[in-house]
């Protein structure tokens, strides 16, 4: 996707108010980064790639180590609680922000769903060229959560996700993954969504289920 195609975003479901008190989870507000954090955030994804990809001497590596732990020394005297530190809330961004999510974009969100765009990187290397299978669940996992948002459910959590690999996943490659709101029986919302090729295949689809948070609930 081009990054300077801003999303199509329909927020008219969402209701603002209604996330003051949604059990015991907090409310996440959106962060205020500077110009640095972004490209630090691609750095160390490319560092990430590399960690499981080079094959150097091992004086390379002791190289790599003392850089590591001076980046280590760096950053460490700013550790922060959650929903402190930009990461994860840096919405504008890949993934958020958030490393540990995967770096893809949201093309359109609203309440029939939503669609984004993205590729595995070296990363996400199960073998033999495909994505790992356990980061296609992150992936459907965290767009069940968007979809819930900006389908004006409440918090929910993800009670079951049912995931059919049809196809090899391959890295490097652009790929789509959309889903939406199956149906909603009270509490539950029944989510599916599929992961598409640039020629319109399936290489995997899900079905999950989110599940509203009661007032005492985590």
């Amino acid at each position: 996707m081009n990054e300077r195609v801003k999303p199509v975003i329909d927020r008219s479901a969402v209701d603002e108010s209604r996330y003051e008190k949604h059990g015991g989870f907090p409310k996440v507000s959106r962060a205020k980064i500077g110009r640095n954090f972004a490209p630090f955030v691609e750095a160390m994804r490319t560092l990430q790639d590399l960690a499981v990809s080079v094959d150097a001497p091992d004086e390379v590596f002791g190289d790599a180590l003392a850089q590591a732990e001076q980046l280590i020394a760096l950053l460490d005297p700013y550790r922060a609680p959650e929903l402190q530190g930009p990461a994860g809330r840096a919405v504008e961004l890949p993934g958020r922000g958030s490393l540990l999510l995967l770096p893809w974009r949201v093309v359109e969100a609203g309440p029939d769903g939503i669609r984004m765009t993205g590729e595995f990187r070296r990363f996400h290397l199960g073998g033999n060229g495909a994505a790992h299978g356990g980061v296609l669940p992150l992936l459907f996992d965290d767009l069940l959560g968007m979809i819930v948002h900006y389908a004006g459910r409440p918090i929910s959590r993800t009670a079951y996700l049912h995931v059919n690999y049809r196809k090899i996943t391959p890295l490097e490659t652009p790929l789509t993954v959309h889903g939406r709101v199956d149906r909603i029986e009270g509490r539950k919302t029944f989510i599916t969504a599929e992961l598409l090729d640039e020629q319109g295949n399936v290489l995997a689809d899900c079905e999950g289920l989110m599940v509203q948070l009661l007032p005492w609930q985590p």
